[in-house]
């Protein structure tokens, strides 16, 4: 089956969601505290990704032949990694590292000076070891939220 990334519009944002609200469910929530489950997944909601789509984000998906989103990459303020989502059936092929080199690239070629962060979900942090990144600090736990800050700085 043919993928192809290409920039996100604002038309995509329910396929976002409905991608991402489910592996948020899957894989992230176990590792944070429940309290925080709610506000997690509400700003991953269609209408919270309009307004990414439409304000100071990048976004790109990967999309099959039948236009239907598998893998989504979005970068905030042209430097942190906000979302990296793959679906289940799509991983372990490179996906998510060819999501994550468009996206980087967009924001390169718009400004960023060769320097990004990522608040990684704990269990993602050996994709992002493989992409450069490194630990800013250990695990850490804002009310509940559970993550991993890591940064990957190059020269452009």
């Amino acid at each position: 089956m043919s993928i192809n990334i290409r920039n996100a519009e604002i038309s995509d944002a329910k396929a976002i969601s409905e991608l991402i609200l489910p592996l948020t469910n899957k894989y992230v929530c176990p590792t944070c505290d429940v309290s925080v489950h709610s506000i997690l997944l509400d700003s991953m909601s269609e209408k919270n990704m309009e307004k990414y789509l439409s304000t100071n984000h990048d976004y790109v998906v990967a999309v099959t032949e039948n236009n239907e989103v598998v893998g989504v990459a979005g970068v905030r303020d042209k430097s942190h990694l906000y979302h990296l989502f793959v679906d289940d059936d799509f991983q372990g092929h490179g996906l998510s590292r060819q999501l994550w080199e468009t996206v980087k690239q967009k924001v390169l070629e718009s400004g960023n000076s060769g320097l990004f962060t990522v608040n990684s979900a704990v269990n993602a942090e050996s994709v992002y070891l493989r992409f450069g990144f490194k630990r800013k600090e250990g695990v850490r736990n804002r009310q509940g939220m559970v993550d991993i800050p890591m940064v990957l700085e190059f020269d452009c």
